[in-house]
């Protein structure tokens, strides 16, 4: 009969697919088990956590400009007033600004994005589990996308099975309970996913979010310098305090006149 074929190849196409989730599931769990332990994340470590490379740029012009050894003008530019960087990130930063002293702040915050610091910090935190590979996909998200597919082919070949001649004696309504059955293993597969499964941000892993957690709540603590550079870490210009600061950042290559 036409119809048992499509139904065994619907429990082939379900099985397959949720076992895989499955399994991929248990070894990111192994795999995230331990990690993080004790490890007290930079501020630079949080800002990639947060929001990548350009966070990390980010903090490292604002940190510089409340230090007064940068000045960020509401018109877009970012001036040196202290050459001499503290670490390898500032003088990244004081290397894209270039000789001159001077440059506008989009193009420098896209170049220490990219420099080798920035690299380094990425892969030093991939290597501690913290952060997820640049361009890596996931296999529980993986897993997820092909139960999600293996859901739609079961009812793609349910109702190809309910279309097609079936023996008098069988019922449609027995036929589409079968169907039934595999659809529910891939509903409740993703069903259990969703709510189990601790999802991967862009740049953290779970044991580096769990990390962001605690930060987050040890910053709100608190009021001083650190508490503020947290934040921005944490939360991107949009907690910069200053109006000429934020003014900075939101500024666009336009050809304005430096302020």
């Amino acid at each position: 009969m036409f119809w048992v074929l499509l139904l065994l190849l619907a429990w082939v196409v379900a099985g397959t697919a949720c076992t895989r989730l499955c399994l991929a599931a248990v070894r990111t769990a192994a795999d995230d088990a331990g990690q993080g332990q004790g490890h007290e994340l930079t501020l630079y470590e949080a800002a990639f956590l947060s929001g990548g490379p350009a966070r990390v740029a980010d903090l490292t012009l604002v940190s510089m400009a409340r230090q007064r050894r940068l000045l960020l003008a509401h018109t877009g530019w970012a001036t040196v007033v202290d050459p001499r960087g503290r670490d390898e990130m500032e003088r990244s930063v004081i290397g894209a600004i270039g000789p001159e002293g001077q440059s506008r702040i989009a193009p420098v915050r896209a170049t220490a994005a990219s420099t080798d610091a920035v690299r380094g910090l990425a892969d030093r935190l991939v290597d501690a589990g913290l952060a997820v590979p640049d361009g890596a996909r996931t296999s529980v998200a993986s897993g997820i996308r092909q139960v999600r597919t293996a859901a739609a082919a079961v009812l793609a070949l349910g109702v190809a099975a309910l279309l097609a001649p079936v023996p008098s004696e069988m019922p449609r309504d027995l036929v589409a309970l079968w169907f039934a059955l595999p659809l529910a293993l891939t509903l409740s597969c993703l069903a259990i996913a969703r709510v189990e499964v601790h999802p991967y941000s862009r740049w953290a892993s779970p044991a580096g979010q769990r990390l962001l957690g605690t930060l987050a709540r040890r910053a709100g603590r608190g009021g001083d310098d650190r508490t503020y550079l947290t934040s921005v870490a944490v939360r991107g210009i949009r907690a910069v305090g200053e109006p000429g600061v934020r003014a900075a950042f939101a500024h666009r290559e336009s050809g304005e006149p430096r302020g």
